[in-house]
């Protein structure tokens, strides 16, 4: 009996694996050169193309990590709980008032997910439901919070914007389901539509667009601009454009910045699309091992500011372990940094809906949780 329980057991173990395995060749996307005659000429032709990838042509070379630095898996196993909330992170429900004509409203739910409610439209940045961003649910940095919404709950919207292919910002399991209950287009950096039409979208609801390229969709203007980063879901990689995203209405103007080290190219996107009502600003996972692709809270406020910035909002923290920092430190020394330049942030919690017009103060609801 002991003996025939053990093999069930572990006959299970390997069905469950299996199933949790079954979509990793899916995860990993497409060859987006070898997804279409059209997209790969359109790739070609980018001037951020060469050799086969995408390049950034920001002046010096951009330093991307090959691997983990050294004593990094080491310290991720031993420094845990410095880089995990303490307690359970606030979440709250996102208001059910309809947006207004003019109205600029925002919900982070959080990482870099994030609902723009611009003139009446919604528009929805890198959105990612999944527990885990990974090519499987099996392995990779875990939800340190759930999503304060289910996908099912998400409102009617007019626009789905992608920065650039890495995990935690496309996932497959959130776009597949987008593509099933929604009707919006998907916004996407050259070479991104290849992975997103092997998932299931249909190719008529992808716009792909080459830096300083624009499309207007249900009356806002999106234009790509640049970002300093890398792309890729395998060992492959740049065979995907990354990119930030300006959105315009006739009013109000929106910063989405994707990922990216800070660059002396804000301040162009900022003559050139600004001044923006709103900026949505990654101030997580740095690290002096990639100081060019990702940048630290305080070169955040430098880029708010390049870009003429109204209202910074902080994204890409809080949600999943992805550097050594500790969990609250990138808002605590925005929060700081903002104070010292008198520059106008907002820090809500996950769920939380702000009005662009009369965001709340900042409370450092963090430091509630940490001190519990």
């Amino acid at each position: 009996m002991g003996r025939t329980t053990t093999r069930l057991t572990a006959a299970a173990a390997v069905a469950a694996a299996g199933w949790a395995l079954r979509d990793v060749p899916a995860e990993l996307g497409a060859r987006p050169l070898r997804s279409g005659a059209r997209r790969a000429a359109r790739m070609r032709a980018s001037a951020r193309f060469a050799d086969g990838v995408f390049v950034n042509p920001m002046p010096g070379p951009t330093k991307v990590p090959a691997g983990p630095p050294p004593g990094m898996l080491r310290e991720l196993l031993t420094g845990a709980e410095r880089r995990r909330p303490p307690g359970e992170v606030p979440l709250l429900t996102p208001s059910a008032e309809p947006p207004t004509p003019d109205g600029l409203r925002v919900v982070w739910y959080g990482h870099a997910s994030t609902l723009v409610e611009i003139e009446g439209r919604r528009v929805l940045f890198d959105p990612v439901w999944s527990r885990r961003v990974s090519p499987s649910q099996l392995v990779g940095p875990k939800r340190l919070h759930p999503a304060p919404v289910g996908l099912g709950s998400l409102p009617s919207l007019d626009a789905i914007a992608i920065s650039h292919d890495h995990y935690d910002h496309l996932d497959l399991a959130t776009v597949r389901v987008l593509a099933r209950t929604s009707t919006a287009p998907f916004l996407v950096p050259l070479g991104i539509g290849a992975h997103l039409e092997k998932w299931g979208v249909p190719s008529d609801r992808v716009v792909e667009l080459d830096w300083d390229e624009e499309a207007e969709v249900a009356g806002l203007r999106f234009t790509a601009t640049a970002a300093r980063h890398f792309s890729g879901r395998t060992f492959r990689r740049d065979e995907t454009l990354w990119g930030s995203w300006a959105v315009a209405g006739a009013r109000r103007k929106v910063f989405y910045a994707g990922d990216s080290g800070y660059f002396q190219g804000y301040a162009g996107i900022g003559a050139q699309h600004g001044p923006f009502d709103l900026t949505l600003m990654p101030i997580g996972a740095y690290s002096p091992a990639w100081p060019d692709i990702h940048m630290n809270p305080e070169e955040a406020v430098n880029a708010h500011v390049d870009l003429g910035g109204g209202l910074l909002l902080p994204v890409h923290w809080a949600t999943f372990t992805l550097a050594l920092h500790p969990w609250a430190e990138p808002v605590e020394r925005l929060w700081r940094e903002a104070k010292a330049r008198d520059v106008r942030i907002v820090a809500p919690r996950p769920g939380e809906t702000v009005d662009v017009d009369a965001a709340p103060a900042v409370d450092g609801w963090w430091e509630t949780l940490i001190r519990r």
